[in-house]
């Protein structure tokens, strides 16, 4: 079964004196592209937090943010004087006609005026922490899991179609060769001239198989059959996917250079159009 590169995933933790939300968001890369946005309290726990994530989840850009509100009682608040002081003087020094009781309610909404201490972290609060990002991680793993079913039915739906169009080519086979020899006798006609009746066949014959789509029709066939195969395996296997409608574009296009037919072409470029969709879901496979 396949998974979507595309997922969210969220877990909240409500502590006496903190609510701690975690959430994580994953997109369409190459490789696993992490990024973290971590309150200053516990940016010491990055590397783990890192760890915690490279080890459940694959591929993808993956954004994780952990936010924490604090509940009023857990905030001792003081204020920083010699800042507010300095603040003010900074002030007086543009705007000397102010005074500093005006001055004041501005110089509180600036940064750092008040400080807020915390407890130092716990080995207990962090365990809590751990287990609520792994609970994110696995909601956006599920999440991943139920975009891939969806994925994987569009997918073996547009490769079906791929399959569909290549029986409706047989119809045209024959037709097309007739059409071919009836094309150069008509032209020979016109010419009149004498030819060597044997070397036209031959050289005919040579031009016919050139032409020829049935190896075509078969690999094409072969790695539509390998395409759903591989749908079905487990693991990642978003990079084979992309891979084999590499192959499966290959066989489409020589399979369009040989058909010399309207309506063949016409086919084809219906598979064309049906590969493009692969190609583009298959990019956001897992």
């Amino acid at each position: 079964m396949i998974a979507s590169m595309t997922g969210y995933g969220k877990s909240v933790l409500e502590l006496p004196e903190k609510k701690i939300t975690i959430e994580i968001r994953s997109l369409n890369s190459k490789t696993l592209d992490l990024n973290t946005r971590i309150p200053s309290f516990y940016r010491e726990k990055e590397l783990e937090v890192r760890n915690i994530i490279s080890e459940k989840i694959q591929r993808g850009k993956v954004d994780f943010a952990m936010q924490v509100e604090l509940n009023p009682a857990a905030r001792t608040q003081k204020l920083n004087a010699d800042l507010i002081k300095q603040y003010i003087a900074d002030f007086k020094e543009i705007t000397p006609d102010v005074s500093e009781a005006d001055l004041l309610p501005v110089v509180m909404r600036m940064p750092d005026v008040m400080n807020f201490s915390q407890d130092d972290l716990t080995e207990g609060e962090w365990n809590a922490i751990r287990n609520t990002i792994l609970e994110a991680v696995n909601a956006l793993n599920q999440y991943r899991n139920d975009e891939g079913n969806v994925l994987e039915k569009e997918l073996v739906s547009y490769v079906n179609n791929i399959m569909s169009l290549l029986t409706e080519v047989e119809q045209y086979e024959g037709e097309r060769i007739i059409t071919i020899k009836e094309r150069f006798g008509k032209k020979l006609e016109d010419l009149k001239v004498e030819i060597d009746q044997n070397r036209y066949e031959q050289e005919m014959i040579y031009f016919l198989e050139k032409l020829d789509v049935t190896e075509e029709k078969v690999r094409l066939k072969n790695n539509c059959e390998y395409f759903i195969q591989q749908i079905n395996e487990e693991g990642s296997n978003g990079k084979k996917l992309g891979f084999i409608s590499q192959e499966i574009g290959r066989e489409i296009n020589t399979l369009g250079s040989k058909s010399n037919h309207a309506d063949m072409q016409k086919l084809v470029v219906q598979m064309k159009d049906e590969l493009e969709k692969i190609k583009e879901q298959s990019l956001n496979v897992l």
